[in-house]
């Protein structure tokens, strides 16, 4: 009866799924309209999703799962172990991590956390956990990427003082898709502990490949102030399901987590947890979209340097790119063309572009769109 009963829930799901949801993508290789205004060929390419969708083992497990959705996380069996599978994959103890509905929450909580004293990071750099601080009124040091749009680890190290509690880097860095060499990184988490807690966001850091790939999770053991940032949204193409984590050594788990961490606990859904826990057995599946992803990119940056345009190195599923002297709002004239989503930003140095890499036939719409624009 239990086996009948699961082949039951099974089916019911897939049938109320197939009357008007599919759970199939890779690509949205069979045409179904996923975004609006896609009816009119208007194409995201502004908030760095993976466009190939979540794994095949994460869609048999939420539908798996419905059957159990009005349950809380915490009351289903199979998902007690989410935070131990989570630790286990990334060899590390379940007293180091905690999970939250998305990266994004963790940056804020860590911001309201560490609201003393200041924040130093870098600028242009993803902007939740600086404009939360600021917002609350935190002072925050904002220290320039070189001319490269990279890090400046010495002088971020020089702009830590007494009054620092915080420190952090995106990297790959967001929005400009630049890396640092491990080593370098690794000795400045190691200096920069010793006066403040070092945030590290490796959000972006499944699309690299070595040597840039090394986590800074290596340091957490020995250096209690040095945290990492991962998140669920970009290689296991999960960002409207909401999961991301903070794996820091255990001292600095027992720190937070009563505070603004505690009820973040019970903020994921069953759906979405389920969802994660099969995307961490499927490496075929983020080897595939990393592959794609790294084709698309390759060919948007040599399509956007034929124009004459300066494009900064992307080791990331976006790309940053000048806009020399383009007059006017590039993001909005590229909408009100109905034919791009993606951010324009004037920086202290001019006008930057950055658009994230959808499928092959995406981008080669984003060139034709580009050839038609950049005069």
């Amino acid at each position: 009866m239990g086996t009948n009963r699961r082949e039951w829930l099974k089916l019911s799901s897939l049938a109320v799924l197939g009357s008007g949801l599919s759970l199939r993508s890779m690509g949205n290789e069979e045409g179904l309209t996923r975004l609006f205004g896609a009816e009119k060929g208007l194409i995201n390419l502004g908030s760095n999703e993976n466009p190939y969708g979540i794994s095949p083992k994460s869609k048999q497990a939420i539908v798996d799962m419905l059957g159990e959705a009005n349950r809380y996380a915490m009351n289903i069996p199979s998902l007690q172990s989410f935070r131990k599978d989570l630790a286990d994959y990334y060899k590390v103890d379940a007293g180091q991590v905690l999970v939250t509905a998305g990266s994004g929450e963790i940056l804020a909580l860590m911001a309201r956390h560490f609201n003393k004293g200041n924040l130093v990071t870098a600028t242009p750099t993803f902007s939740i956990l600086p404009n939360t601080a600021k917002k609350i009124g935190t002072e925050v040091i904002e220290v320039p990427l070189t001319e490269d749009k990279v890090h400046d680890l010495p002088k971020m190290l020089a702009a830590i003082s007494d009054k620092t509690q915080l420190m952090y880097i995106c990297n790959p860095a967001n929005p400009t898709s630049t890396v640092l060499p491990p080593a370098e990184l690794k000795s400045f988490c190691i200096e920069a502990s010793k006066k403040a807690i070092v945030l590290i966001d490796e959000a972006y850091i499944d699309f690299l490949d070595a040597p840039y790939n090394e986590s800074m999770i290596s340091l957490i053991d020995k250096n209690p102030n040095v945290a990492v940032i991962r998140t669920f949204s970009k290689i296991h193409a999960m960002a409207g399901l909401r999961v991301g984590f903070i794996i820091a050594n255990a001292s600095l788990i027992k720190q937070i987590e009563p505070n603004y961490f505690q009820n973040s606990q019970f903020a994921v859904s069953c759906l979405s947890l389920t969802s994660a826990q099969a995307s961490m057995g499927d490496e075929e599946h983020r080897r595939h979209c990393k592959e794609k992803n790294a084709a698309a990119r390759a060919y948007t940056i040599q399509s956007l340097k034929q124009l004459g345009i300066r494009v900064i190195p992307s080791y990331t599923n976006f790309i940053f790119f000048y806009l020399d002297k383009y007059s006017g709002d590039f993001a909005k004239d590229m909408l009100n063309k109905n034919s791009m989503i993606l951010r324009s930003t004037q920086y202290p140095d001019g006008k930057w572009a950055r658009v994230s890499i959808g499928t092959m036939d995406e981008m080669k719409k984003f060139a034709t769109v580009m050839q038609q624009t950049w005069k």
